[in-house]
């Protein structure tokens, strides 16, 4: 066996380091980790200062653990470092970081160290963070009398290996320390379940709750008080303290709080949340813990509410005498408390409670027989108020009915002491809150104290005038829209119990019935009664077949069935400016106006705004202008409802009908139905007695002009017929000439007379057709003569273009002729003088011919536009075809229509207006003389 070797100096500085690090991890002493520390730097490593100081994270403070001084004094090494903004030892315990110094004596940072350094002539130095899991935990110091000495990479790694398993070691501990310094709740409530088994009474267990969180928490007492609702006050059932004489038991009533001087605590009891004021914090308001403290006579407060089935039955109190902060694990353990007594609670009410329930049920059944029982509905809830109000010892019973014309609730029926006076009717609309709180919840409300409560805003004003200051409210129809509330009211402030809820629950299902069908017979008998009002108008409107006596009749059933005192129309002819006022039906002084007034149909602005709504447009007199003002003058105008008299949307508005009333009238939906209704109708009727007006004058007007034409046709045939004979009886004369010219003259003459015999003949009240054949250049020729002197007079230049020979029409050359006439006459008036007319001429598919008719004069567009598209639907709006040249135009394209051709006008690019005429060519004509329809052509030029 050979001779050991050695170990080297690495060897056995990781054995050192070895050592010590096995001695941090097993070591539980703070100062024997940091004494095994200091050790270890002050045997492996050369430095003259060796510190190491615990950060106080509370004080943000270095307090010195030990080390090595040049003098061998430690009580400078066992100070407290304040650390401040700067500082060199702040700095590594913020970043965490070594840091080193060079000169520590030149370093300004380093505040009672750089006096130090000075002192023990102190230069290289290097400053260790102590750190484990992002948490620094100390700082370390190492000092050399040499200038700038920093460790090598080797020292480096041991220095980090030492410092972190010291700062793992110090986590530990702490942690260890945190563990057994929390407070662990949970324990102390399972104890408490377990005796809380073995005790008979409640008052024994309340005792024993009490005790427990007493010794759990520590408080100076520990109390639960439990709540009045009647008189809405806490009283102390149990306290930790010795009982006082006169306490003969655990349920004597001690000194109490009431709920009107904490009403911010009471709220928050209520809503389930622990009340918690320490030093510095408090849950509630300041005005309200002020008040609540000097009542328990206490500087620091936890409180747990007893809840059971969302009902309020008292809290559990821990009470100092000095300000505190409570730790989470005491606010837990209290309100775990809290919720154990509100399970032990009810087991000592569960008969009375049963008791109290039976009776309830059987009032409820009684209720519910009566309400099927009784025939009279207000008999009916007589006896429901009287039976509800003495079971819940309240003063007043309200059923209010939604109605949603007016959008308030009316008080259909209410029950109070005979000294009281009842609440006024009908009340406001709720806001939206309070609307979905009573329509989504599915049991009754209630409101303690009306005062201090944010619900019903709206009516607030109104109980609390009569005296109203705690209600109980519950929907007729829960699970469905709000229809109807039944309301319990009481005049002091009080709680109210679930059974209590449950119960006005139940009955105002039942009266939601009686309700209901009430409000349905009621709806019943206002449509039937609407209903056969708009049929009498209807069959009146319908058989009245006078213009002003339909508008009359109309309005007047108008005004009864809307009840209102006032209603008129404003009517005009389309295309008109001004409008005028008929039969308006004003009840009395305060809707009276002016009929005489011509109201300005394009410019008023009641007027237009009917015209753009579509359908009914209601308005307040303050929507109206001054204009509208002038002619709607009534006084006692307040509420206005304005609609056109529209027919269809093609045809124009020809009126409007206004009615109106004072300024708290509102429209029921029902009314506006049936005025929409009657003015449809009305607007119908008149439109078509004003069209059958229309066309009988148009008749009346063309038998008057065919008769005075028929009878100058037949003077004008006697006239020329007895001059013929005279004529004849000349051309008796010998000379020769003579005679010939005459016999010419004669046989024109005949011919013209053949022609108005004919006419006077075959078409005394209907045209007729004929077929004759032409050729093409005689009917120019003919027409350009008879425009000839037109031409002269305006100085207008004309020529045919394109004129193909051989080129025969065929028609009704009389009729086709006249309307060339009629286009060229047309043509000239409608040229400036010096203008240009031109005729063009070609043939389509070789059996029409396109004759066109191009002119510089100057047209009106619409006049085009209605010669392509047709007038108006409505016969009665204004055109351009109703008078010359338009109406003279139209009868031309109507007749060569019915001949197959086609007429129409156009207005050019180039500014030039252009009549394009088709008329049939010979070789087109059918055999039997009836004229065939052509199918569409294209356009010339």
């Amino acid at each position: 066996m050979g001779q050991q070797k050695e170990p080297t100096t690495y060897e056995k500085q990781l054995v050192a380091l070895g050592r010590v690090l096995q001695t941090l991890r097993e070591e539980e002493s703070v100062d024997v980790l940091i004494e095994t520390t200091l050790n270890y730097l002050q045997d492996e490593f050369d430095y003259s200062l060796i510190w190491i100081g615990l950060y106080d994270r509370l004080e943000h403070r270095l307090f010195g653990k030990g080390g090595v001084m040049p003098n061998g004094d430690s009580s400078f090494l066992r100070q407290r470092f304040v650390l401040s903004p700067g500082d060199l030892l702040e700095q590594v315990v913020i970043q965490q970081r070594p840091v080193g110094v060079p000169d520590l004596r030149e370093e300004t940072r380093a505040g009672e160290w750089r006096k130090a350094a000075q002192k023990f002539n102190i230069q290289g130095t290097m400053l260790f963070p102590i750190r484990y899991k992002d948490r620094c935990f100390g700082v370390s110091l190492l000092g050399s009398t040499l200038w700038g000495v920093s460790p090598r990479s080797d020292e480096k790694a041991r220095l980090s290996m030492i410092f972190g398993g010291l700062a793992a070691a110090l986590y530990q501990i702490e942690a260890d320390w945190q563990r057994q310094q929390t407070k662990r709740p949970e324990q102390p409530l399972l104890t408490l379940l377990s005796k809380l088994r073995q005790l008979p009474t409640l008052g024994q267990r309340l005792e024993a709750m009490v005790e427990e969180t007493h010794q759990f928490i520590g408080p100076s007492r520990t109390n639960i008080y439990w709540f009045e609702r009647e008189r809405r006050y806490f009283w102390r059932r149990i306290s930790n303290r010795q009982k006082t004489a006169g306490f003969s038991d655990a349920n004597q009533i001690a000194s109490g709080i009431t709920v009107q001087e904490i009403s911010g605590f009471y709220q928050a009891l209520a809503a389930d949340q622990l009340v918690s004021i320490g030093e510095a914090h408090s849950s509630l308001k300041a005005d309200t813990t002020s008040r609540l403290m000097q009542q328990i006579k206490a500087r620091s407060l936890l409180a747990a509410p007893i809840l059971f089935q969302n009902e309020l039955m008292g809290f559990l109190a821990v009470e100092g005498n000095e300000a505190r902060i409570w730790e989470e694990e005491e606010k837990s353990y209290v309100r775990g408390a809290a919720q154990l007594i509100a399970l032990t609670a009810p087991l000592e009410e569960m008969e009375e409670i049963i008791q109290q329930t039976r009776l309830d049920q059987a009032l409820t059944a009684e209720i519910t027989h009566a309400i099927y029982s009784d025939e009279d509905w207000k008999s009916t809830l007589k006896n429901c108020a009287d039976k509800l109000c003495q079971r819940l010892r309240a003063e007043r019973f309200l059923v209010l009915l939604y109605d949603k014309d007016q959008e308030k609730f009316e008080i259909c029926y209410q029950s109070q002491p005979a000294n009281r006076r009842p609440a006024t009717t009908p009340l406001n609309m709720l806001n939206d809150v309070d609307w979905q709180m009573l329509e989504r919840s599915t049991e009754a409300v209630g409101i303690e104290n009306l005062e201090e409560d944010l619900k019903l805003m709206a009516w607030q004003d109104v109980f609390l005038e009569i005296g109203v200051r705690s209600l109980l409210m519950c929907s007729t129809s829960i699970g469905h829209p709000l229809e109807g509330l039944v309301v319990i009211c009481h005049e002091a402030t009080r709680t109210w119990s679930r059974p209590e809820r449950e119960m006005l629950r139940v009955v105002s299902q039942q009266i939601g019935l009686i309700l209901h069908q009430w409000q349905l017979q009621r709806q019943t008998e206002q449509q039937q009664k609407i209903s056969q009002t708009i049929q009498w108008g209807l069959t009146t409107i319908q058989q009245t077949y006078q213009p002003d006596r339909l508008e009359r009749s109309a309005l007047q059933h108008i005004a009864q069935i809307l009840q209102v005192p006032f209603a008129m129309m404003v009517t005009w002819l389309p295309g008109r400016r001004g409008g005028r006022i008929v039969a308006p039906v004003m009840a009395n002084s305060q809707f009276m106006l002016n009929t005489e007034i011509v109201v300005p149909v394009q410019t008023d602005t009641l007027v237009q705004w009917a015209l753009q709504a579509d359908g009914l447009l209601p308005l307040t007199v303050d929507d109206l202008t001054a204009e509208t003002r002038q002619w709607l003058s009534g006084s006692g105008i307040g509420q206005i409802l304005v609609i056109a008299l529209r027919t269809a949307p093609e045809h124009e508005p020809t009126g409007i009908v206004i009615v109106a009333d004072e300024r708290s009238r509102h429209w029921p939906e029902r009314h506006l139905n049936a005025l929409g209704t009657l003015v449809s109708q009305l607007a119908w009727s008149r439109r078509n007695l004003l069209l059958t007006d229309s066309l009988k004058a148009q008749r009346e007007s063309l038998e008057r002009l065919n008769w005075y034409k028929q009878r100058r046709i037949e003077e004008l045939y006697r006239s020329l017929n007895l001059t013929l004979k005279r004529l004849s009886e000349l051309s008796t004369q010998k000379d020769p000439l003579v005679g010939t010219r005459l016999q010419q003259n004669l046989r024109q003459m005949g011919d013209a007379l053949n022609t108005v015999g004919q006419l006077i003949k075959d078409e005394p009240w209907r045209l007729r057709a004929y077929y004759e054949t032409v050729p093409l250049a005689t009917l120019l020729k003919r027409s350009l003569e008879r425009v000839d002197y037109l031409i002269k007079q305006r100085q207008l230049w004309s020529q045919v273009h394109n004129t193909e020979g051989n080129l025969t029409i065929a028609g009704d050359i009389t009729k086709i002729e006249a309307i060339l006439y009629e286009l060229l006459v047309t043509a000239c008036y409608r040229c400036q003088p010096s203008g240009r007319i031109d005729i063009w001429c070609r043939t389509l598919e070789e059996r029409w011919l396109e004759l066109s008719i191009t002119d510089n004069g100057v047209i009106e567009p619409r006049l085009v536009a209605e010669l392509q598209t047709g007038r108006s639907v409505d016969l009665l709006a204004p055109s351009t075809l109703d008078q010359p040249p338009g109406l003279h135009l139209l009868v031309c394209q109507s007749l060569i229509k019915q001949m197959g051709g086609e007429f129409n006008l156009y207005k050019l690019e180039d500014g030039r207006v252009l009549s394009r005429l088709v008329i049939p060519l010979s070789a087109a004509t059918p055999t039997d003389k009836t004229y065939a329809n052509r199918g569409n052509t294209t356009g010339f030029l």
